[in-house]
């Protein structure tokens, strides 16, 4: 049951207001042990041995052990880094910053403490799993988007953290009772979500197969084939052709020599507009109403962007978006500069349909072949000559390119439709456990056995 505590009183904390008469405000240092984790060289890694706890593996809520290295030279003076079950994780940068934490389950052990994560140990009065919760609030979200620093690459240092300001129960009892009911209540939101994601990984496999097979074989069912003799794609239409990257377009770099002071969200007469990196990684075609600002002086040398100029991310925390191409098909206002994540590339040859190749870029082999060829442990990161050098199989014919640039247009419009009606589905449940999430651990609502 849920009901409201007889009586609050007021903290002088702008992010709680009050909290329940009989419990107390202290900060995280007061009641955990925290810790970053050591710098293990990437270069040592292994395939074997014990796995390592890196940013990369910690996501909302749950460990992500899909890319996983090991360490297989353990000695005594890491024994500090070994984590144990219950411990609370928190990455300390990157674009999720504050949203990707987890805890250590038994069956995750063994496992090291990578830096760039911060391991929570409680102690004292307060259980690991209140405490779970508690990093799950919206008010520690709120709290890590007025502490980070750098829009580029958000970060958050250990003293954020530690002096994070958090409501706590005075009676473990009562902290039992909290977390029972949230597992309970957030588990049903959690299956509920689960059926609507596994609706929508229906539909994004229907719509990576509309693109393989218009890319790979084109419109026609009855086309006759030949060997392409490039090693991402056996067999294409006897009419296609086969060429490199570097003879249809030139790729160009982004932004060099900034900082994070470089990149200010009001206007001061100096600012332009920049591409970021998580338009390229979110979208097809690149939104331009979802541009930052940067500070570019006058004589600075740095490449503009135009209108069907296509875009990589050439750096990224994951294998899922190295080599994710965007393309621009608007003019846009006033001159747009690119983030340094990302290489532009500037179609030259009559030959190529912008929006065809964008839709080829995107298909699985490619996207596959680019996961190969991404390398690096903390970053991956590919090499303009990668991109420069790939080889990609094209209709002789501007029109059939059309046909299939708009075909797949179309087609993935309906899809995307139906994917962002099921994600506004997902948010409306997602909201309902962080809010309802952050009203327990606060104290708002009472929870009774």
């Amino acid at each position: 049951m849920i009901s409201e505590y007889k009586g609050y009183k007021e903290t002088e904390i702008g992010y709680l207001k009050k909290i329940p008469k009989n419990w107390k405000i202290t900060r995280l240092k007061s009641v955990t042990n925290s810790l970053t984790g050591y710098p293990f060289k990437s270069n040592e890694y292994s395939d074997k041995g014990i796995k390592l706890a890196r940013g990369i593996n910690v996501k909302e809520g749950v460990f992500d052990w899909k890319n996983t290295v090991f360490w297989n030279k353990y000695e005594p003076y890491l024994k500090k880094y070994l984590l144990f079950e219950g411990d609370i994780l928190i990455q300390m940068d990157g674009s999720k910053v504050g949203k990707n934490y987890c805890k250590v389950r038994h069956e995750d052990l063994p496992i090291l403490l990578l830096q760039r994560v911060t391991r929570l140990r409680t102690r004292g009065n307060l259980l690991s799993n209140f405490l779970f919760y508690t990093i799950a609030s919206k008010n520690f979200l709120y709290w890590i988007t007025i502490s980070k620093t750098d829009p580029m690459v958000p970060h958050i240092a250990p003293n954020d953290i530690d002096n994070y300001v958090i409501p706590l129960p005075s009676s473990k009892i009562e902290q039992t009772q909290i977390v029972n009911y949230l597992d309970q209540k957030t588990q049903a939101i959690d299956e509920k979500v689960s059926l609507l994601q596994q609706k929508i990984e229906v539909y994004k496999e229907l719509r990576k197969s509309l693109i393989n097979q218009a890319i790979a074989k084109g419109l026609n069912p009855n086309v006759r084939f030949k060997q392409s003799n490039i090693d991402w794609i056996s067999n294409i239409p006897e009419h296609w052709e086969t060429i490199r990257m570097k003879d249809v377009g030139i790729l160009y770099s982004g932004l060099s020599g900034k900082s994070g002071k470089d990149f200010e969200q009001e206007n001061n007469g100096k600012s332009k507009t920049y591409l970021p990196f998580t338009n390229v990684a979110s979208n097809t075609y690149i939104d331009k109403n979802a541009l930052g600002l940067v500070i570019v002086e006058e004589n600075e040398s740095q490449n503009k962007i135009r209108k069907n100029d296509l875009f990589f991310l050439m750096s990224s925390e994951g294998y899922e978006d190295i080599g994710k191409s965007a393309l621009l098909i608007q003019d846009l206002d006033s001159e747009t500069y690119l983030n340094s994540f990302c290489k532009g590339f500037r179609i030259t040859s009559k030959k190529i349909v912008p929006k065809y190749l964008n839709w080829l870029l995107l298909s699985s082999a490619y996207r596959e072949k680019m996961l190969v060829r991404g390398k690096g442990f903390t970053r991956i990161n590919l090499k303009m000559d990668k991109i420069n050098d790939f080889e990609i199989c094209i209709p002789n014919s501007i029109k059939e390119q059309e046909e299939i640039a708009n075909y797949l247009d179309v087609k993935t419009q309906q899809i995307d439709a139906i994917v962002k009606n099921i994600e506004t589905q997902i948010a409306t449940f997602t909201e309902l456990r962080k809010t309802l999430i952050n009203d327990v651990v606060i104290g708002k609502i009472k929870v009774t056995a």
